[in-house]
């Protein structure tokens, strides 16, 4: 049997270094004669209020136009770019359009005929991924006869990494992703994340390593320009070298494990050829958990601040994105609000999971599925409920208030404006370009 090849080149020049890459892996080998092609970026969070930081967060446009172009070079000329950002609004459309036309997706349509869909506007497939598991995805990449995959190389909270496999889940309905973040400990979201993949067209997977994040997947992360490629005709291959560049064992990765079991292919990259870079030339650790307290009762850094009173139990598996936004928001709010004083024996709880403490005076139930979960709990002493999916920010502000954490509401009321606080950190460094997310209307 051979092996599968996984690229890993050093990006250097605006179409040669992609052309590189996906030459060393021959990754357009198995694309077929004029094929529909289905090209999935990263576009995991995005606002029309304020500008903020990409790098390592969404993937480049630069990487999205050398794709097209290498595309268009072997006479693809029906090409699609979809995908389904997390809003607060479902229904918001106005921001996937924003995101779209800032990124130069229009541009790209004017000069290559491409389109650009957010596929919550289009249809979506039931599809049977085996073992029970039954998820609906957008008609347009489970009908194309070829799916370019464009994930950042970057780490995450809950799946240790971020890349090829999981970034087909922005293809999937809302619906469906609230069903990864489940309560089976078995079929969980690693298990579910390893099954996105399955049922795909024939695909090349290209992470985006030009920018790397740390502590992802989101804009609180810590980014880095790392310029790197790393690029496979296979997906499972692509991540299980993407988990090595970041500092992973693919072992330390349960959604690769559980991947690569189901393939029946081994995960200590035996099966698989490195072309260009060695591993161990562009490896580098970045940490992938957000640091909470010995008994996971709070964040480090509040705990460090010296706050008492307060239990704000450590995420897990079963949040789900949407609450999963707000509650970093929540977090920074009782900080701030933070005066010195012991609050009065209050937990915020998150999930589908969490449970009251009997110790605890005051419980904050966190959204839709925390509420439902615990509403009649015999351990629950006070309640204060927010039952939104996902929560409004007004609500979460009044629960605050009512158990006694006088949160600012301003900093709820201009939610949309804080990811721009976080450009501060990049602030006269010239590494962190703009340019790398436009693309220039004339060649």
């Amino acid at each position: 049997m051979s092996k599968s090849i996984v690229s890993i080149v050093r990006y250097e020049k605006p179409r040669e270094s992609v052309r590189q890459a996906v030459d060393l892996c021959r990754g357009l080998d198995h694309m077929p004669a004029g094929a529909r092609v289905f090209i999935k970026p990263n576009i995991v969070f995005w606002t029309r209020a304020v500008n903020f930081p990409k790098w390592g967060v969404i993937t480049t446009s630069r990487v999205v136009e050398d794709m097209v172009v290498l595309l268009k070079e072997r006479g693809i000329d029906d090409i699609t770019i979809g995908e389904g950002t997390v809003l607060a609004n479902p229904k918001d459309q106005e921001t996937p359009a924003h995101a779209f036309k800032t990124l130069g997706y229009g541009v790209l349509k004017n000069r290559y005929g491409v389109k650009a869909v957010n596929v919550f506007q289009r249809s979506f497939e039931k599809v049977d991924l085996g073992a029970g598991v039954e998820l609906k995805f957008n008609t347009d990449i489970l009908n194309a006869d070829f799916v370019v995959n464009l994930p950042v190389l970057k780490t995450h909270a809950m799946t240790v990494v971020s890349l090829g496999i999981k970034n087909l889940k922005g293809t999937t309905d809302i619906a469906s992703r609230k069903k990864c973040h489940n309560t089976d400990p078995q079929k969980d979201l690693h298990f579910m994340i390893a099954r996105l993949a399955d049922q795909m067209p024939p695909m090349l997977t290209l992470l985006d390593g030009i920018y790397t994040n740390e502590r992802g997947p989101n804009i609180d992360g810590r980014m880095r320009r790392s310029n790197l490629l790393v690029a496979s005709a296979d997906v499972l291959s692509a991540d299980l070298v993407g988990a090595r560049v970041l500092g992973y064992e693919p072992s330390e990765v349960p959604y690769l494990v559980h991947a690569a079991k189901n393939r029946g292919r081994p995960f200590d990259l035996s099966d698989i050829e490195v072309a260009g870079e060695p591993i161990e030339a562009v490896a580098a650790l970045h940490k992938y958990d957000f640091p909470y307290n010995q008994d996971n009762t709070l964040p480090l850094p509040l705990e460090k601040m010296g706050i008492k009173g307060l239990s704000c139990p450590k995420y897990d598996l079963s949040l789900c994105t949407y609450c999963a936004g707000l509650t970093g928001v929540v977090l920074s709010a009782i900080a701030m609000a933070w005066k010195g004083e012991p609050w009065d024996d209050v937990e915020v709880l998150t999930g589908k999971i969490m449970t009251p403490a009997p110790d605890r005076k005051k419980t904050i139930l966190l959204g839709k599925c925390m509420y439902q979960a615990n509403k009649k709990h015999p351990d629950m002493q006070q309640m204060f409920a927010v039952k939104g999916c996902p929560p409004k920010p007004g609500d979460v502000v009044k629960a605050l208030h009512q158990a006694g954490i006088m949160v600012d509401a301003n900093i709820f009321e201009s939610i949309d404006h804080m990811p721009g606080l976080f450009l501060s950190r990049y602030e006269g460094r010239p590494e962190f370009e703009e340019e790398f997310f436009q693309i220039k209307t004339s060649e």
